[in-house]
């Protein structure tokens, strides 16, 4: 066998073994998650509050106790969380919020939270629905609509000169 050939079947040795564990990984990541999220469900409680501020903070700046700080994982004090800064009866709560509704979350209005411990899942408008934020325009189409629009720009000088040509033959 060529050389060549053993390196090639040694990578693709490497990488079966590397989607196997990795496919074993991610089943049991699963398996966790689903844990915590039936747990999180059956502690949860429906809560009126009035959202202050929201920021994505670094855990150590946000305000949080320093026993859920003590408890996070080191890798994870370096990323940013989606906090919440909120008045729930007297008391004004710095909570966090899931990933997936902080930018639904108004800010400086009252509103009607699924809290769990100090984690927001869920939240509707307390006097009618939220609002949904436009989300960013990807590059694409903002290409699209900067094109749409050149395109029509060039659609109205076509026929405004068409016009003209149509009125300058009409007095001849």
């Amino acid at each position: 066998m060529e050389p060549g050939t053993i390196v090639l079947l040694v990578v693709i040795a490497i990488t079966i073994a590397a989607m196997v564990g990795l496919y074993f990984f991610g089943k049991k990541t699963q398996a966790k998650k689903e844990e915590q999220d039936a747990q999180m469900a059956a502690v949860a409680q429906t809560v009126s509050m009035l959202i202050i501020d929201k920021k994505k903070l670094k855990i150590k700046d946000s305000g949080l106790p320093q026993a859920v700080i003590d408890q996070t994982p080191w890798y994870a004090r370096m990323t940013k969380l989606p906090v919440v800064k909120a008045k729930v009866g007297p008391k004004v709560m710095t909570l966090i919020a899931d990933e997936a509704i902080f930018a639904d979350i108004p800010v400086k209005k009252e509103v009607k939270a699924t809290v769990s411990g100090i984690y927001i899942t869920a939240v509707r408008g307390l006097r009618g629905p939220l609002e949904k934020p436009e989300g960013k325009k990807s590059w694409r189409a903002k290409l699209k609509d900067k094109y749409d629009s050149l395109n029509a720009e060039l659609e109205a000088d076509k026929k405004a000169e068409e016009a003209k040509k149509a009125k300058k033959t009409k007095k001849k």
